[in-house]
């Protein structure tokens, strides 16, 4: 088969849909989660180490590049967590249609911004 159709490969000209993108960010999240899984170890392992290591912790939290990250780190457990419940309610069959995944994608969306500006103000 001869097929002369242009191809477009240049990723930056194509628009994904918002269940596409929500998806794509889901899988991030969770590369995201496993390194800063890592860095939550060795804080929690430092804080449990001794008294002085706590105070250290302790000092290392109040700076706000280190609350930045920790932040981060748990804006990404938020998203994944709250896209996860959505996969799961898909599996039951719920929102499998084109207009339901759209709901979906929007209240994944939603319900992460607003858990993660709340998780923000109680880390700050």
């Amino acid at each position: 088969m001869n097929d002369k159709r242009p191809k477009n490969l240049e990723l930056s000209t194509i628009r994904f849909p918002l269940p596409a993108i929500t998806s794509i960010l889901h899988r991030i999240s969770g590369v995201f989660i496993f390194a800063g899984v890592g860095v939550l170890l060795w804080l929690l392992s430092e804080s449990l180490s001794s008294a002085e290591g706590f105070a250290r912790t302790v000092q290392w939290l109040d700076m706000p590049l280190v609350k930045l990250v920790v932040w981060a780190i748990v804006a990404a457990l938020i998203y994944h967590l709250v896209a996860g419940v959505k996969h799961l309610v898909m599996d039951l069959g719920i929102g499998e249609t084109l207009s339901g995944a759209q709901s979906g994608a929007r209240l994944v969306l939603i319900v992460s911004i607003i858990a993660i500006v709340l998780a923000g103000v109680w880390l700050w």
